[in-house]
């Protein structure tokens, strides 16, 4: 029989985690939703306190022994398994999607090594591990951001155009182009042991595998944040454009090898770099799985009020369209979290989930999209005003159908890995 059953710790922090959804999000929503741009810093404070204690929770041991903080698990590859298993991962995942259930902006505003903290555990040296997360331990507020998508360059990253060229006199990298949407990019940049991870080739007649990442720590000189976007949702959180012009970084601030179409660089260049999603997409998928519940349960409880209960005793013609409507949108939300934890429970075990974490991703991101858009129609007038979070809800939800890769993008991942046909035989 399968257990579903969560380790006491993991239990213990969960009811942390809904008391922070609770009290210090859900009632901060409606504001944060309004004032695009306000800094949340009455929602950092309140939070930094759970979030510090979470992180030395995960990287304390970066800070002891040198070793990455989730002793090597979240990187989607398949390092030998450990006599006592590291439940660091599902932690975060279940600790996500909880968050979001609060509101999935203000979940994105938490301090923390975020997307490129997810590249750096990919693909980075222990040296750079140890120096990038150890900056978690201390006592101030930080964040992480990945810049990858570019204004001709989407999801087809061999278009890329941002430059990273070698001053040899200097020993530095030499960063030059333009990257947008870029998730808490100006609190990545603006505070104080920031950095995001950018996405730069170093042989554009290379193609994909020119390209490399690069460590671009706040307060680098050439860096330049030109506008902040105005979304439809997920409007707490800070999404920008960086535009590089001759910024200078360390030779060893790059991830992975800078040789180019070498086997090193076929594992820890654009091939390691993309290892990040493995990891990264279970975490989106939590958090389009916790606005579903958000949408569901509101629903469920409207619903009940008016005296409409699903009875499962009954054969499904006996229900009514709004109760078949409930039970679809209950159905959705398991099977998006059952994947979830499945690709989530392949990297507590140290195998790899490229199939499943796209398969979840995309799942979850359509789930939570037709989820909502039915919480409204469901609720009718009342759930399309701003008197209730319903249609915030359905806003908040589509980013999940887009970013990490799009539904078309993660359904071509999971047909290439099931046929078994490469990039090229099936685009």
């Amino acid at each position: 029989m399968i257990d579903f059953t969560y380790p006491e710790s993991i239990r213990n922090q969960q009811q942390l985690n809904k008391l922070v959804a609770e009290q210090s999000m859900r009632p901060y929503s409606r504001s944060l939703d309004e004032n695009e741009h306000a800094r949340p810093d009455a929602f950092v404070e309140m939070t930094w306190p759970f979030v510090k204690a979470m992180y030395q929770a995960r990287l304390g041991k970066n800070g002891k022994n040198g070793k990455n903080g989730s002793n090597g698990q979240t990187n989607g590859s398949a390092p030998k398994p450990k006599k006592k298993m590291d439940w660091s991962m599902l932690g975060m995942i279940l600790m996500i999607e909880e968050m979001s259930w609060g509101d999935a902006g203000q979940y994105l505003c938490l301090p923390s090594p975020a997307l490129g903290g997810s590249a750096v555990e990919a693909v980075g040296t222990p040296e750079q591990k140890a120096r990038i997360f150890s900056k978690w331990l201390d006592g101030e507020p930080k964040w992480g951001a990945m810049a990858i998508t570019e204004p001709m360059a989407g999801s087809d990253n061999s278009s890329m155009r941002t430059t990273a060229v070698l001053d040899e006199e200097t020993n530095e990298w030499i960063l030059n182009g333009e990257k947008i949407f870029i998730t808490n990019g100006m609190l990545a940049l603006e505070e104080s042991d920031g950095f995001v991870v950018v996405w730069a080739t170093v042989d554009p007649a290379a193609g994909r595998a020119g390209i490399k990442s690069f460590i671009v720590e706040a307060g680098t000189p050439g860096v330049s944040i030109p506008k902040q976007e105005e979304k439809l949702g997920i409007r707490a959180s800070d999404t920008v454009a960086i535009v590089f012009q001759d910024a200078r970084i360390p030779y060893d601030n790059i991830l992975g090898s800078p040789e180019v179409r070498s086997k090193a660089s076929g594992t820890k260049g654009f091939k390691g770099a993309m290892k990040t999603f493995d990891a990264s997409r279970p975490m989106v998928a939590a958090s389009a799985i916790g606005i579903a519940r958000a949408a569901l349960e509101f629903a469920q409880e409207e619903m009940a009020s008016v005296g409409v209960v699903v009875d499962y005793t009954k054969p499904r013609h006996e229900w009514t369209a709004a109760e078949v409507d409930l039970v679809e949108m209950e159905a959705r939300f398991k099977a998006a979290w059952l994947l979830t934890l499945k690709a989530t429970s392949l990297m507590v075990h140290g195998e790899s989930n490229r199939m499943e974490a796209s398969m979840c991703k995309y799942r979850a991101g359509e789930a939570v999209t037709w989820i909502t858009q039915k919480a409204v129609e469901l609720l009718g007038p009342i759930g399309y005003t701003r008197n209730t979070l319903a249609e915030k809800w359905m806003r908040d939800a589509k980013i999940n159908d887009i970013y990490e890769g799009t539904k078309q993008i993660n359904q071509l991942i999971v047909a290439r890995v099931l046929l078994g046909y490469s990039r090229r035989e099936l685009a």
